[in-house]
């Protein structure tokens, strides 16, 4: 059983745990503005996880997440693929090995521009500023 770490500022214990994306199956996301989207969340508020949760996504060939912003940030490693990332009205390519801040409050959308699949791990706060919950985390 692995060790419990106590969390001083939600005064509360949680335990480290090994979870696969290989083994996971991803929940496809979809919408207005949404195309070719899955994630699977990795460590989330369920897992008891304090502060972040950290999101797996695909995106198919010509897919894209929807064009949004949010009042938190997000940090984004590409893992696989190529596409590019549009962000408060810049366009930038990326490709794997990229890593990327998304600031709170910028428009941003991923999207694949190529003919292989794009994954990326993305990090947000289970908690916004204001106390809410964060979707998918």
């Amino acid at each position: 059983m692995a060790p419990e770490v106590y969390n001083e500022r939600k005064q509360e214990a949680y335990s480290m745990m090994k979870r696969s994306v290989r083994q996971m199956e991803g929940t496809p996301i979809e919408g207005d503005g949404i195309n070719g989207v899955t994630m699977k969340l990795l460590v989330g508020r369920e897992d008891q996880a304090p502060t972040f949760a950290m999101r797996h996504f695909a995106i198919e060939a010509g897919g894209y997440t929807p064009n949004h912003q949010h009042p938190w940030e997000h940090e984004v490693l590409i893992l696989e693929g190529e596409g590019e990332l549009e962000c408060d009205g810049e366009v930038l390519p990326i490709a794997k090995g990229d890593g990327l801040l998304i600031p709170s409050n910028d428009l941003h959308q991923f999207r694949n521009t190529s003919d292989k699949r794009l994954e990326f791990l993305c990090i947000v706060p289970v908690e916004s500023d204001c106390g809410e919950a964060v979707p998918g985390s």
